[in-house]
């Protein structure tokens, strides 16, 4: 995916009930809130989700598990994915590790639905705390190219803006509503 520039796609996409200048620090922490609370941030991809295990790690990062019920990338299909999740605070950078398989804090063991290849997220915040960036990549893991899988992101490119996850921490967090203006390429 593109870099989202946060601030340009506000003032150029949007129409906000408040002046709004989203920082660097503040897409940080976003991610942060995101990845523990999937079903706030996301919750048009995500139905359910539970995250366990909190820790430091010793290159002073941090580390966690994380299991939602999820909207597949294509088809109308919904099942469980699993993750490793890892922040690195110092690159702000949070990868996603999709699993098979993964113990609870419960010690049950727990499987991904099949409904879905694994594929594996980052999920960034970049540019300087004035003009941030919004970064975001994904690898689907499939035994070949399928290109079924481009179709929900080429549509997200084409549709500009921001993703949902930062609309709502605008309007959740930041308590300023944003609103996507009507394009002309729509309005025809």
């Amino acid at each position: 995916m593109p870099a989202v520039d946060v601030n340009k796609a506000l003032a150029e996409r949007y129409i906000a009930e408040a002046p709004i200048n989203v920082t660097r620090s503040m897409v940080w922490d976003m991610e942060l809130k995101k990845s523990w609370d999937p079903l706030t941030y996301i919750p048009y991809v995500v139905s359910d989700g539970k995250s366990w295990g909190r820790h430091p790690t010793e290159d002073g990062c941090e580390h966690f598990f994380r299991s939602s019920i999820q909207r597949a990338w294509i088809g109308d299909e919904n099942g469980r994915v699993l993750e490793d999740v890892h922040i690195n605070h110092a690159t702000k950078r949070i990868l996603f590790m999709g699993r098979a398989s993964m113990v609870t804090d419960g010690q049950e063991i727990i499987r991904a639905d099949k409904f879905q290849p694994l594929f594996h997220v980052e999920h960034a915040a970049s540019g300087s705390d004035t003009a941030p960036l919004n970064l975001w990549r994904i690898v689907i893991l499939t035994e070949n190219e399928d290109k079924r899988f481009l179709a929900p992101f080429e549509k997200m490119i084409r549709e500009g803006g921001l993703p949902g996850f930062l609309e709502i921490y605008i309007r959740k967090d930041l308590k300023v509503n944003v609103s996507r203006r009507e394009s002309t390429e729509r309005a025809l």
